[in-house]
């Protein structure tokens, strides 16, 4: 089973290295493969089955905002609902089940996600969680009610928020969103692989990572455009920025109307394979 929306794979300097689209093609998961017009041959070499986009702008200097509007402005244009932003440096998608974490082989996870977001009329941001951060011996639940959505996102479409900035996209999306009132869900059942940032040349690792003091621009810029929630501290030989997510524990999801949920366990035909 694919996912009934489109998956936009954004993707800069990476064409032998593009780990989301090769886990993706493995899956026979339709996507689109983004990238700037510098380097579309490179990718086309690498990629010549993959459904590439080409962005109309190159080297902006602005980190990944100008092609997720870009991906955001594609979907509208498509009258799709939602679509899904995925970064290309996800190693794989795994299913979380009775503590185990089995490699999924094909998109079920992504329509589950889809269905499970859309019960509820308030939460126009939801993905999965990273692989490591739900350790086998840990009790997680689900998912996570209104934190931050990083790296694999379900956007819904109509959202007034876009992308900005140059840092912490990902984080200042989602709480603007939360300060709005409205929900996200981050997905514990359902994990992508995500090779920690700044291992791998390309992507904002050149463009963005590395040109900060130790990443002090990083987390102050946060810090300005969230100064109720979001604090900057020094460890680990770097700057980090924290945010407080507990004034958003009084957001809750709220059921479609008329939505009648299923008392029965559904799998999606998912089966466990050795």
């Amino acid at each position: 089973m694919n996912p009934r929306y489109p998956i936009y794979v954004i993707s800069k300097g990476r064409p032998k290295r593009c780990l989301t689209a090769r886990e993706l093609t493995e899956m026979n998961v339709p996507f689109y493969l983004v990238v700037e017009p510098q380097e579309e041959n490179e990718y086309r070499s690498e990629w010549p089955s993959a459904n590439i986009l080409v962005t109309p702008f190159s080297n902006l200097g602005q980190g990944s905002i100008p092609v997720r509007n870009f991906v955001w402005d594609h979907s509208i244009k498509n009258n799709d609902k939602r679509h899904w932003i995925v970064d290309d440096n996800l190693e794989g998608f795994h299913r979380l089940n009775f503590n185990m974490k089995p490699k999924v082989t094909d998109g079920t996870i992504f329509r589950c996600c889809e269905d499970f977001t859309e019960r509820y009329k308030n939460v126009p941001l939801s993905g999965m969680n990273y692989y490591n951060f739900c350790k086998n011996t840990d009790r997680v639940p689900p998912y996570y009610l209104n934190t931050r959505i990083y790296s694999c996102i379900l956007i819904q479409n109509d959202l007034h928020q876009k992308w900005r900035g140059k840092y912490n996209e990902d984080t200042d999306l989602s709480l603007r969103v939360l300060k709005d009132g409205n929900c996200t869900i981050l997905f514990n059942a359902f994990l992508c692989g995500k090779v920690t940032t700044m291992r791998m040349k390309g992507g904002n690792t050149g463009e963005v990572y590395e040109d900060t003091d130790n990443r002090r621009e990083f987390a102050e810029s946060l810090q300005k455009q969230h100064p109720d929630v979001a604090t900057v501290s020094w460890k680990f030989g770097r700057w980090h920025h924290h945010v407080n997510y507990r004034p958003f524990k009084k957001n809750r999801l709220i059921l479609r109307e008329g939505l009648v949920v299923p008392q029965k366990i559904n799998n999606y035909g998912m089966v466990l394979k050795k």
